[in-house]
């Protein structure tokens, strides 16, 4: 997906969000289940900035649905299409 659709579907999201989508929807086909550490090392940000921004696509207009799930050894997000 390029760049200019993810900015259409979330116009409202800053750059680590944007990132964070983009990565989920290169990702969500292969893995249903992400740790925000395990996306955190692939983007290169912490842990807590990636479950901060998380929030951002909890509530926002984009085109996955993305649930928190769970807590065991960090927490995990199910992503859907």
């Amino acid at each position: 997906m390029s760049a200019t659709a993810s900015t259409t579907t979330a116009p409202n999201l800053s750059e680590k969000q944007r990132r964070i989508l983009r990565y989920l929807r290169a990702n969500a086909d292969e893995r249903t289940y992400f740790k925000s550490r395990l996306i955190a090392e692939e983007l290169d940000l912490s842990a807590k900035e990636v479950g901060a921004n998380m929030r951002a696509l909890l509530d926002g207009d984009v085109d996955l649905t993305v649930e928190k799930w769970g807590y065991s050894s960090g927490t995990t997000w199910k992503v859907t299409n």
